[in-house]
């Protein structure tokens, strides 16, 4: 690693730096607003918005480093050419690929950053994440039961209770269930109380009458009751929630089979997707890193400065994610098709190496007159 390699490396990670840290503040905030929002309105304490804001962050990073990446490089690029450092550089030898040798090791440097978000971090905190939110989901008497008021926390249904006591103890409870056609069911209970179940809260009813109506029939049935346990799912939405595997640590992601994913509610194709896909964008955010700083190479001559190449290059990186947006598609249908998920990284370095090769090309075809020729 020469001076110079030095010298450019210090100046792409000092430019990400910048990049990064204003990108991420940007994306964070506007998230944290919404969820600060959202929390708050549930009556959720300030420590549990700090809690979830920081569990979002591994994803915000995850989104914000290739960009800073290509900003970084695209930045430090044209400063090279406006200070007449890169024409330095080639009038001692350099050429426009040996320029991208720190380029690349800036590059692997993100990828490094980013195969630790994608294979460690980000599974960690999207699992804790879900299940924070469904802890949050599950606090019933926070978001809908309130004393002394006639709730209608979901079609069809009505809440009413007297009193909750400091122990979480809900007191002379009624409930009216209308979510059937022509039945209708009023539970009425001294006391009741919510536990955890299997697929979300329940509320355990005590000392208490069912009445059953079907209007059918004209039918009303009575039935009284020490204890009824009532699934509250329809009063929060769905009670439980499935397997992203976004969540699942990439070694489950290697070792697991077939029939292990299907009892997560996932397929194959999706777990090898996640996989491949974990590889293939620190990769990714190399090329990008790549991509932007040859970009430069092609308005290197031009008195109108390089934005109309920044341009193209964006517009390139835009084409390559809508291929790997396709391409997931297919792959997510087929176990056999996961590599695809390296196609975008594959198109990348095609683009890398058309834009060094055409620079290249167009500078030999540029023969230096001696100085007085016409």
């Amino acid at each position: 690693m020469t001076r110079i390699d030095r010298y450019l490396l210090a100046q792409l990670l000092m430019v990400f730096a910048f990049f990064s840290l204003v990108l991420v503040s940007v994306y964070w905030v506007n998230r944290a607003a919404r969820l600060f929002d959202a929390l708050i309105g549930d009556g959720q304490s300030f420590w549990v918005f700090l809690e979830l804001s920081a569990l979002t962050l591994p994803n915000v990073i995850r989104v914000v480093l290739p960009l800073s990446a290509f900003a970084a490089s695209v930045y430090v690029a044209i400063r090279l050419t406006r200070d007449h450092e890169m024409v330095v550089l080639q009038g001692i030898g350099f050429s426009y690929l040996r320029l991208l040798r720190p380029v690349l090791m800036f590059g692997v440097i993100v990828a490094l950053m980013l195969a630790a978000l994608m294979h460690v971090l980000m599974p960690l905190s999207r699992a804790q994440l879900a299940e924070r939110q469904v802890q949050i989901a599950e606090n019933i008497t926070a978001r809908f039961l309130r004393a002394g008021e006639f709730l209608d926390p979901a079609e069809g249904i009505t809440v009413f209770l007297r009193e909750v006591t400091p122990e979480g103890q809900l007191l002379d409870v009624f409930l009216s269930d209308r979510r059937r056609a022509g039945l209708r069911v009023d539970y009425s209970a001294a006391s009741a109380l919510l536990a955890p179940g299997p697929q979300g809260p329940v509320l355990v009813m005590l000392e208490g009458v069912a009445l059953v109506h079907d209007d059918a029939t004209g039918r009303l049935t009575t039935i009284g009751f020490d204890d009824l346990t009532y699934d509250v799912g329809a009063l929060i939405g769905p009670a439980g929630r499935g397997t992203d595997v976004r969540e699942l640590p990439t070694r489950m992601l290697v070792e697991g089979d077939a029939g292990s994913f299907e009892a997560m509610g996932l397929t194959l194709a999706e777990a090898r997707f996640e996989l491949m896909s974990r590889h293939a964008q620190p990769l990714l955010a190399l090329v990008t890193a790549l991509i932007g700083f040859a970009a430069v190479y092609l308005g290197q001559f031009s008195r109108l400065g390089a934005w109309r190449q920044v341009l193209g290059a964006i517009v390139a990186l835009a084409l390559i994610q809508l291929v790997g947006n396709a391409a997931s598609g297919v792959a997510l249908r087929d176990a056999g098709r996961a590599m695809l998920a390296f196609l975008p990284v594959g198109l990348g370095v095609l683009v890398v190496v058309g834009m060094v090769f055409w620079a290249s090309r167009r500078r030999g075809q540029r023969p230096m007159q001696p100085q007085g020729a016409a």
